[in-house]
């Protein structure tokens, strides 16, 4: 059977990477989380003193230090998904709090630190059988991806999920806070000068506002059987 590169695009907390985890496990292929790479670039800059208290980031600090920040997915036995590593520390937890949430689209934001992200990710898909998500998949990483797809859902709806996630880890945030975060990063990951999200021309859109975790798996599945003849 033939390998295909998957990527799937779309807004925050919408359940991009459930989706993306519970595919690659069903079809055998690696998944990588782009979102928690971006997440754990921020939280070594957070670390290390580089974003102020106002949101600015040291931009010229965080680029003198790329090279000291290495990113690495390991399976977790326990969970079986991978968990997101940073220079050789598990970081699975730290990288979803809201302190990571509010910060992490001006690091994304920044030229050199997507270029780095997405030669490390281009690097990960050269032998195919790959599903891969994030904000620039279908655009930017991986323009040639035999399937894409376009996730969304409305941002009270996207809130609910995020507030829920993090009641469920025990740092709950007010759920006004986790809608405000889940708008602005709206408008900063659709208005950034540097791939910006969108919606690839040629991507299939999945707005699953009113789906299970289930019903979006079974159709997600179902694309990518399509799209490799089954």
């Amino acid at each position: 059977m033939r390998k295909i590169i998957i990527a799937i695009d779309g807004h925050s907390s919408c359940g991009k990477s459930t989706m993306a985890k519970d595919l690659a496990k069903a079809i055998g292929y690696i998944y990588v989380d782009t979102g928690a790479m971006y997440r754990a670039v921020t939280l070594y800059a957070l670390r290390h003193g580089m974003i102020s208290q106002e949101g600015e980031v040291d931009s010229a600090a965080l680029e003198t230090s790329m090279d000291d920040i290495n990113i690495s997915f390991k399976l977790n036995s326990e969970t079986k998904r991978p968990d997101t590593w940073l220079n050789g520390a598990c970081v699975e937890q730290e990288i979803r709090t809201m302190e990571v949430s509010n910060n992490v689209s001006a690091v994304s934001a920044l030229g050199f630190v997507r270029e780095a992200m997405v030669r490390q990710q281009q690097a990960m898909g050269q032998e195919k059988g790959i599903v891969m998500d994030g904000r620039d998949i279908g655009t930017v990483v991986f323009p040639q991806a035999e399937l894409k797809v376009f996730v969304t859902a409305s941002a009270e709806v996207r809130a609910q999920r995020r507030y829920d996630e993090l009641v469920r880890k025990g740092t709950p945030a007010p759920y006004e806070e986790v809608l405000e975060n889940v708008l602005q990063r709206d408008y900063a990951d659709s208005h950034r000068e540097i791939s910006p999200l969108r919606k690839a021309d040629d991507a299939i859109t999945l707005d699953n506002s009113e789906m299970t975790i289930e019903q979006q798996n079974e159709w997600l599945l179902q694309r990518y059987h399509e799209t490799v003849g089954e």
